[in-house]
């Protein structure tokens, strides 16, 4: 539960400042366009934060599946 929570923390503080990284360039553009547009735009951002994501959640469920078993093989051995 505990790593849980960890990962929750550091995901909240990793996506918090999100909205002070586009620049004014950007975000003036975007602002001009119709509502279809910007409806275009929220969609496409979330389209090419997904495979990113999934590629993170991917290794880390690998890594964690891992560690369990490796742990688990050290703990079986005789000292």
């Amino acid at each position: 539960m505990k790593h849980r929570s960890r990962i929750l923390l550091i995901l909240l503080f990793a996506l918090a400042p999100l909205p002070s990284r586009a620049c004014s360039m950007c975000y003036s553009s975007a602002k001009a366009t119709s509502a279809d547009g910007q409806r275009a735009i929220a969609r496409g951002a979330a389209i090419l934060l997904f495979p990113p994501l999934a590629f993170l959640t991917f290794g880390t469920v690998l890594a964690v599946r891992y560690t369990k078993s490796r742990d688990a093989e050290q703990s079986q051995l005789p000292r």
